[in-house]
């Protein structure tokens, strides 16, 4: 049986790092060092190694996630058969969201880490980088769009989360579950959501400064009536519960929405923002009769995210509504073209 050919594709992060003179953990590991690390990996598939960086996931860009779409759908047109980017877990659940905004096509993504270092008793990288591979070569994969994989799970790049600090089993999808597991080596999938609308087209080169603000009491909205005169071209709100501002910056948000786009989500972990429950001033309602936008069941950082890679690709506020949309609502049909 021919082996599937999976690309490994190395940003650096815990699972790269390793103890520097100086103190503490550094990125120093390629995509190569960890291949090597693996038992059993070249028995599941055949490895092609990259290491465009080696970076702890705090430091990387849009414009590196941008580069790493770019360079997966190349490698994907080809004779690849599904692709592992490997990274630090701090923005894990970014960087799959945006890949799985950006990469068309059937074939998968996988993005994995690691909670502890390569060095650490109990390592959970080669475990994580076996699974991932695993998953990325299996065809029961293919079509779910960008995928994370840790501790065995199989997420889904729009609802997984990272949860804990410090745990091998940080990463949870809240709403819903994980979609399958990795069992005896094998990728059992369990569920297959819709796939969000893919943003297609150039991207401009300039990055587009989106501000992220989280609400709570007392408020007085300063910063976002700020927003404009600072340079930010949009901003996601993490509202209260099922998207709630406090009253008095309800005008504020009148005022902004004729000015930036303005995206609706909840600081809760999980769950979607309301639409037609709470009348009152800054509640859901009155918010979104006001223009602003819903982010549906994203996070705020997702929501961000996804809002910059509108904006980037110069796609009409008008037409955001599907982007943002869990894949399943009613009345929704998505755009598929930038």
């Amino acid at each position: 049986m021919t082996l599937p050919r999976i690309l490994l594709l190395s940003l650096g992060g815990t699972i790269t790092m390793t103890r520097s003179l100086e103190g503490g953990i550094v990125p120093t590991l390629t995509a190569a060092d960890l291949a090597a690390s693996v038992p059993g990996l070249a028995a599941v598939a055949q490895i092609e190694t990259r290491s465009p960086l080696r970076r702890p996931s705090a430091g990387l860009t849009l414009d590196d996630l941008i580069g790493v779409a770019r360079t997966l759908d190349a490698r994907l047109a080809g004779d690849c058969d599904g692709a592992v980017v490997i990274q630090g877990t701090d923005t894990i659940e970014e960087t799959a969201f945006v890949l799985d905004s950006l990469i068309a096509g059937n074939k998968p993504v996988v993005v994995t880490g690691a909670m502890r270092g390569p060095e650490s008793a109990g390592a959970d990288g080669p475990g994580n980088l076996l699974a991932a591979t695993i998953v990325a070569g299996s065809a029961a994969a293919r079509g779910l769009g960008v995928l994370a994989v840790l501790n065995d799970e199989v997420h889904a790049a729009r609802l997984v989360q990272k949860t804990h600090t410090a745990l091998p089993s940080a990463f949870r999808s809240p709403l819903a579950g994980p979609l399958g597991l990795v069992i005896e080596s094998e990728a059992r999938i369990f569920m297959r959501p819709q796939r969000a609308p893919v943003v297609s087209g150039s991207l401009g080169d300039e990055p587009v400064p989106v501000a992220l603000l989280k609400m709570g009491i007392g408020d007085d909205g300063r910063l976002l009536a700020a927003l404009p005169d600072l340079g930010f071209r949009g901003v996601v709100i993490e509202g209260m519960g099922a998207g709630h501002v406090p009253e008095p910056l309800a005008e504020i948000v009148s005022s902004l929405v004729e000015q930036i786009p303005v995206i609706l989500a909840s600081r809760a972990e999980t769950g979607p923002v309301f639409s037609r429950t709470y009348g009152y001033p800054g509640g859901e309602i009155d918010l979104l009769a006001r223009g602003v936008l819903s982010a549906g069941i994203l996070s705020g950082v997702k929501a961000r995210l996804l809002l910059q890679i509108l904006l980037r690709a110069g796609v009409d506020r008008a037409v955001y509504a599907p982007y943002f949309a869990d894949p399943g609502s009613p009345g929704l049909t998505p755009q598929t073209e930038a």
